[in-house]
C-alpha cells in the first residue's frame, strides 16, 4: 500500500468515524445515557455544594439530643434525660443556626478566598458571635426551673441524710429513723430555702457557662472548615474537574453501532 491510498483510506476512515458519530446522536440509547448522566451529575453537584443536613446535624446537637434507635433499628433524634446536657435556650439555638446559615450555603462554597482573608473573615466572624452570645447570655443559654432545681435540692438533702445515718451507725446508734434525721435538716434551713434553691440556680447556669468557649470554637470550626472549601476557588474547580470527567466518560460510552453504507475497503475492491 503506498502513501497515497493510506490517505485515501484513512480520509475514508474519519468520514465512517463522524457518520457514525452522528447515528449514535439520533440514537434514543445515546438520549437516555446522556440524560441519565445529566441527572447523576446534577445529583452530585447538588449533594456537594448544598449544605442542609450539616446544619440540621448541628441543629440537633446545639439542642443536645442524641441519635437514638428504636426496637426496629430505626434511627430518631431524642432529647436528653438529663436536662443539664441541654446548654441552649430555643432563642439560644435559632440564633446560632441563623447565623451559620449565612456562611454555610452555595455562595460560599462557589468563592474564591486567599488564606490571608479566611483569616481575617474569621477572626472577625469569632469576635461578633462571642460578643453577642456573651451579651445575651441571658436569653442564649437555657435557665433551669423551679423543678428541676427542686430535685436538685431534695437530692442534696437526701444525701446528707444518708451521711447522718452512716454516722450514727459508726457510733454504734441503733433504731435510727432516716425521717426523723430530714426533718431535722430541713428544720436546719426552712429559713434558707429560698436562697439555698437560688444558689442550685446559680451554679447549673455556671455549669452551662463554662462550655461557653468549647461552643465558641465548634461553631468557629464549623464555618471555618467551608471557608477552606473556598479556599482558591477548590470547590469551584473540584466541580469543574468532575463535570469534564463525566463529559469525556459519557462522550466514550458508545452505544451498538449500527451499519453504515460506507466502507473504507469499497476502494480497493474497485481498483
Amino acid at each position: 500500500m503506498n502513501d497515497e491510498e493510506r490517505a485515501m483510506l484513512e480520509r475514508q476512515q474519519v468520514e465512517l468515524d463522524l457518520e457514525q458519530q452522528r447515528v449514535n446522536q439520533n440514537s434514543p440509547q445515546y438520549d437516555l445515557q446522556s440524560l441519565q448522566l445529566r441527572e447523576q451529575q446534577r445529583s452530585w453537584v447538588d449533594d456537594q455544594i448544598n449544605l442542609g443536613k450539616e446544619i440540621e446535624l448541628i441543629e440537633h446537637l446545639l439542642k443536645g439530643e442524641i441519635l437514638k434507635k428504636d426496637t426496629e433499628g430505626n434511627k430518631d433524634w431524642q432529647p436528653p434525660k438529663n436536662t443539664e446536657q441541654i446548654v441552649l435556650s430555643e432563642h439560644g439555638v435559632h440564633l446560632i443556626i441563623n447565623t451559620i446559615s449565612f456562611y454555610l450555603n452555595k455562595n460560599t462554597l462557589l468563592s474564591n478566598y486567599d488564606e490571608e482573608t479566611i483569616q481575617q473573615k474569621m477572626e472577625d466572624f469569632g469576635i461578633s458571635l462571642a460578643d453577642t452570645i456573651f451579651m445575651e447570655y441571658e436569653k442564649v443559654f437555657l435557665y433551669p426551673s423551679f423543678e428541676e432545681c427542686k430535685k436538685v435540692f431534695e437530692e442534696r438533702i437526701e444525701r446528707k441524710v444518708q451521711l447522718r445515718k452512716f454516722a450514727y451507725e459508726l457510733m454504734g446508734k441503733e433504731n435510727i429513723n432516716e425521717e426523723a434525721i430530714k426533718e431535722a435538716f430541713i428544720h436546719e434551713i426552712e429559713d434558707r430555702i429560698e436562697s439555698e434553691i437560688g444558689k442550685i440556680r446559680e451554679q447549673i447556669m455556671k455549669n452551662k457557662l463554662k462550655r461557653f468557649d468549647l461552643l465558641i470554637r465548634e461553631v468557629q470550626d464549623a464555618v471555618h472548615s467551608t471557608y477552606l472549601r473556598a479556599l482558591y476557588g477548590a470547590e469551584r474547580r473540584t466541580i469543574r474537574q468532575h463535570s469534564h470527567f463525566n463529559e469525556t466518560a459519557g462522550m466514550n460510552q458508545q452505544p451498538p453501532k449500527q451499519k453504515s453504507s460506507l466502507n473504507p475497503l469499497g476502494y480497493f475492491r474497485r481498483r
